[in-house]
């Protein structure tokens, strides 16, 4: 799911160079938490979140068809969550 989250993002984005995924569990959940560049944020979430939300929905499936419960987080440069 990681990979396909990676491949996705980068996609997206300027400067795929500057693209960081973690993942974290937390409360039974795997969270990927995404970390791009301030330019290209925009880009990643879309005009009101319809990006960042699809991408929610194609981890969310993914992960279901694996048994595990999934979510993505899009963080700023400067450590900032939305």
């Amino acid at each position: 799911m990681r990979e396909f989250l990676e491949f996705v993002i980068k996609g997206l984005v300027s400067r795929p160079e500057t693209v960081n995924i973690r993942e974290v569990r937390r409360s039974g959940m795997l969270v990927y938490q995404v970390s791009v560049d301030e330019a290209d944020m925009g880009k990643v979430i879309g005009k009101n979140g319809v990006t960042i939300n699809a991408i929610r929905s194609l981890v969310q499936v993914g992960g279901a068809r694996r048994g595990q419960r999934c979510a993505v987080e899009v963080n700023e440069a400067g450590g900032g969550r939305r």
